[in-house]
C-alpha cells in the first residue's frame, strides 16, 4: 500500500488540533454539554511565497515558527469553545505570549544550564567536558520539566488528547477506517511527535555545541542562541526522514529515546476522546480520504 500524505497536529484543551498535507487546520473541541465543535479553516504558508525556504534545513524552521502560531490559535480556541475562557485571545495577548514562551526557553534551556557550569569549573577547564557536561543538564531539566507538568491534572489530560491524536493518525497511515474501534488499539507514540523532535534538539545541540570551546557567558548563550535554527532544521530532517522508514534498525535506535519521553507526554485516550480526534482529521482530509484511500506520500506535517 503506498504512503499516505503526512498529517499532523497538536493536543488542545479538551480536543486537537489537525493539520491536512495540503495546509487545512480543524480544532476539535468538546464542548461542556458533550457536543464536539469542529472549526475548520485554511492557512498558507510563507513558504508557498518563498519557495526557497522549502529547501531541506529551512523548511524545519518555517515549519516550527508557523506549527508554535498555529498551535496557540488552536489552543486559544480550544480554552474558548470549553468553557476556560470568555474570551479569545487577541493577536497582541498571542504575540506576548509567544515572546514570552521564547524568553522562558531560552532561559530555562540555555542560559540556566551554561551558567551553572561555573561550578563544575573548579574540577575540570576541559572545554569539551564542560559542554557536555553543560547538555546533560540541559537534557535533565527539560525532562524534569516534561515529568513535573505530567503530573498536573488538567495537563494530564491533554496529554491524553496527544494520544487520541497520534492513535488516530496511525490508522490513517494503516489506511483503516477513521472510525474508534480502528484507532483504540494502536499506540500513543509516534516518531513524528513534536516530543521526539525535542529530544532530538537536545541530543544534536549536545553534539554541535561540545565542539565550540569555552568563551565567556555571553559568547556562550549567543552562539546557542543563533544555532538553535540550524539545529532544529537539521532534527526536523531526521524526524521527517524516520516517519517513513521506520522498517530501519537504526532509524528505531535513533529516536528510541524520543519516544520513551513520550510516554510522559502522551497517555492512553478513552474512547470520547478518539471521537474528537476522528472528528478533527476527517475535517482535513478530502472527502474521498474519509474511507482510507491509498495516496501519494506528501510532505511537511509532523505528528504532535
Amino acid at each position: 500500500m503506498e504512503r499516505k500524505p503526512n498529517v499532523g497536529g497538536q493536543a488542545v484543551i479538551e480536543g486537537v488540533m489537525m493539520r491536512g498535507a495540503e495546509g487545512g487546520i480543524a480544532v476539535a473541541v468538546r464542548q461542556p454539554d458533550g457536543e464536539i465543535v469542529v472549526e475548520r479553516m485554511e492557512t498558507t504558508s510563507i513558504a508557498d511565497k518563498y519557495p526557497l525556504l522549502k529547501k531541506p534545513f529551512l523548511r524545519g524552521v518555517v515549519v516550527l515558527f508557523e506549527s508554535l502560531i498555529i498551535g496557540m490559535k488552536a489552543l486559544s480556541y480550544s480554552a474558548q469553545v470549553s468553557g476556560d475562557e470568555d474570551e479569545q485571545i487577541t493577536d497582541k495577548e498571542m504575540a506576548m505570549t509567544i515572546a514570552f514562551s521564547v524568553l522562558l526557553a531560552v532561559g530555562l534551556f540555555i542560559i540556566l544550564p551554561t551558567w551553572s557550569m561555573r561550578f563544575l569549573k573548579s574540577l575540570t577547564e576541559n572545554p569539551l567536558l564542560l559542554n557536555i557536561f553543560e547538555g546533560l543538564l540541559r537534557l535533565l531539566i527539560f525532562v524534569a520539566y516534561v515529568g513535573g507538568i505530567s503530573l498536573m491534572k488538567d495537563i494530564r489530560r491533554v496529554f491524553e488528547y496527544h494520544g487520541a491524536e497520534h492513535k488516530t493518525i496511525y490508522a490513517y497511515e494503516a489506511g483503516l477506517p477513521l472510525e474508534v474501534d480502528s484507532v483504540r488499539g494502536f499506540t500513543t507514540l509516534h516518531p513524528r511527535c513534536g516530543t521526539n523532535f525535542l529530544m532530538i534538539v537536545m541530543l544534536i545541540s549536545m553534539f554541535v555545541f561540545a565542539f565550540l570551546g569555552w568563551p565567556g557567558l555571553v559568547e556562550r548563550i549567543a552562539s546557542r542562541v543563533i544555532l538553535m535554527p540550524l539545529i532544529a532544521g537539521v532534527s526536523y530532517e531526521i524526524i521527517r526522514y524516520a516517519g517513513s522508514h521506520m522498517e530501519q534498525a537504526w532509524v528505531r535506535t535513533a529516536i528510541m529515546p524520543g519516544l520513551c519521553l513520550q510516554k510522559l507526554t502522551t497517555r492512553e485516550p478513552d474512547d470520547k476522546q478518539l471521537e474528537v480526534a476522528i472528528a478533527a482529521l476527517k475535517a482535513v482530509l478530502p472527502s474521498d480520504e474519509d474511507k482510507a484511500e491509498p495516496l501519494e506520500v506528501g510532505e511537511e506535517a509532523n505528528a504532535g
